[in-house]
């Protein structure tokens, strides 16, 4: 396959930050929309390119890849990217941090914690105290970390790109916009990237049209 091809699906986080690093560096490309959560399951043909069925996947000239942390650095390292790398050590370990938070606590706390579950499966304003406190917890220490226009340094980077989606889909939550009114730095730095090409761009279907998507 000759040029780039992102698989996955619209509604996706990981999709989205990929497409966020595409449009911020100006790279054409096509969307190939794959849904994992299809009635008939994950395509056979997609296994091939992503054997454990996740989203996205990606092609470049035939170069193909899978797993968004590897995509994106491609991109970054392939189309000259440096600009959203942060340009210090102690600030890159700080981007690298933020990214890692979003995985590995913010995105199942967030997202599934609190939008899937007041969207999709009808629970808004029916959340336990503890699945408030870890989506609380989440967004406090984003507070903390967040610099006064971006989360590091002046200039957008990778951790701004990885936050984003995750917000996103938190602020359309009942309890999630509540929680994020109590941080107002995190709703001014929202407000700063919703003015921005690549995040307009990018917008998900919830955030078009008001539907709710069948995961994230």
């Amino acid at each position: 396959m000759i040029g780039t091809t992102l698989f996955g699906a619209s509604y996706s986080v990981y999709v989205r930050i990929v497409r966020l690093v595409l449009a911020e560096l100006g790279i054409a490309y096509a969307l190939s929309e794959v849904d994992i959560f299809a009635k008939d399951g994950v395509p056979v043909d997609y296994l091939e390119r992503h054997p454990f069925g996740r989203i996205p996947a990606f092609e470049h000239d035939g170069f193909r890849l899978f797993e968004t942390d590897a995509i994106v650095f491609y991109l970054v390292e392939h189309f000259g990217g440096e600009a959203l790398l942060a340009s210090e050590a102690q600030m890159r370990a700080r981007m690298r941090q933020i990214m890692r938070i979003m995985d590995n606590y913010a995105y199942r706390a967030l997202v599934w914690g609190i939008y899937v579950e007041e969207t999709e499966h009808a629970r808004s304003g029916r959340l336990a105290p503890d699945e408030l406190e870890r989506a609380a917890q989440c967004l406090r220490v984003l507070d903390d970390l967040s610099g006064p226009a971006f989360f590091v340094g002046a200039q957008c980077t990778l951790a701004d790109l990885w936050v984003f989606p995750m917000l996103a889909y938190l602020r359309l939550a009942p309890s999630g916009a509540v929680l994020l009114r109590g941080h107002q730095n995190l709703v001014a730095w929202l407000e700063r990237m919703d003015d921005r090409p690549s995040v307009q761009a990018t917008r998900f279907p919830a955030e078009r049209t008001g539907a709710v998507p069948t995961q994230s």
